[in-house]
């Protein structure tokens, strides 16, 4: 069981949005444990700082630049490790808990002085924790998500809530009021961004799918997705230059700004991305293309899209995923295609 201390850091290394999106009840929990809100240890890539603007239980984010793409972070080899290590004392945490099975920063922690330290326990990450309970070596091949609730379990750590839910920042609801203006009604998020190529689905679908939304009455698509997105969303547009206007480009906006834009969406439509599990934790309902990879089962609000054969892979599996597949599934789910369907409603608070 954890002790309550002001002042207790979680570590979440997982990189991705979507990782860290899975781990806010877990979080929570740990929070509630220890009778205070905690500091967040994350790499920046999992924008944390963006995705939790608005969570009470996170009193801030401390970065842990390890193992990013395309350069060497400030705490990767042994000197950017001792910098985490000095950084982390000079804090002064009474409880770390490691949300991971990562041997180097349990002894981290440990070699920051940190008197009370928790984690999964895993072969060589034990000997740097000094507090019970542990996982079992069997729960290792476990989905990051399965594998906290479990450890939260043997602790004895009530979890209160068994999906993520995200609250939504009043200032990024004003942002988007002002980015959208009128076109803040009657809209679809449309999310087109991808980490991975295999995991795109393409400007010509797309683009044949947010012509069908318009048809059934739906009045805008926004197209959500980052800087990289730009050429994407420029052919959508460009194939749908009979309805300019009603495509609005959102790319590059701060994940807070795309929690609030969520909250007044009928539903979002789109490819397997970190945005599309914050969509679900925001509350509407989530119609995910799974072609290249399968989906993972942790939140109500994610209805998943799969290719008709039930095929799926990383060649040809999002290009197996038609329109109608989509369109179909939404139907079925909504009561029609439209904005008088039924299950577009948000489907928790945040």
């Amino acid at each position: 069981m954890i002790e309550p201390s002001p002042r207790l850091a979680v570590i979440q290394p997982l990189p991705g949005i979507g990782d860290m999106v899975w781990h806010l009840p877990h979080i929570r929990a740990i929070a509630e444990a220890a009778r205070h809100p905690v500091t967040l240890i994350a790499k920046p890539r999992s924008a944390a700082k963006e995705i939790f603007a608005a969570e009470h239980t996170i009193a801030d984010v401390f970065w842990m630049d390890r193992n990013p793409d395309r350069r060497r972070g400030a705490h990767d080899g042994p000197l950017g490790l001792m910098k985490l290590i000095a950084a982390m004392r000079e804090r002064r945490f009474e409880t770390v808990v490691i949300l991971h099975h990562s041997r180097t920063l349990a002894f981290a922690a440990m070699a920051a002085g940190v008197p009370r330290r928790h984690g999964y326990g895993y072969r060589w990450q034990r000997p740097f924790l000094n507090r019970p309970p542990y996982l079992p070596q069997s729960a290792l091949p476990l989905h990051p998500y399965d594998q906290a609730t479990a450890w939260l379990k043997v602790a004895g750590i009530p979890q209160i809530q068994a999906e993520p839910r995200l609250p939504v920042a009043d200032q990024a609801r004003r942002a988007i009021a002002g980015r959208l203006g009128s076109r803040a009604t009657s809209l679809v998020a449309i999310g087109i961004g991808t980490s991975e190529p295999y995991k795109q689905w393409g400007a010509e679908r797309f683009a044949a799918f947010i012509r069908r939304l318009l048809a059934a009455g739906w009045e805008n698509a926004v197209l959500i997705g980052g800087p990289s997105e730009a050429a994407l969303a420029a052919e959508i547009a460009e194939r749908l230059a009979d309805h300019a206007g009603h495509v609005v480009p959102a790319l590059g906006w701060t994940l807070a700004e795309i929690a609030a834009l969520f909250e007044v969406s009928g539903f979002y439509a789109g490819n397997d991305t970190g945005v599309m599990n914050m969509a679900a934790a925001v509350g509407i309902r989530t119609y995910a293309l799974f072609g290249a990879t399968p989906p993972f089962h942790h939140a109500s609000a994610i209805v998943p899209v799969t290719p008709p054969d039930g095929r799926i892979d990383k060649t040809n599996g999002m290009a197996r995923i038609g329109v109608e597949d989509l369109v179909g599934a939404i139907t079925v789910d909504r009561g029609g295609l439209g904005p008088t369907g039924q299950a577009g409603s948000r489907q928790h608070a945040g």
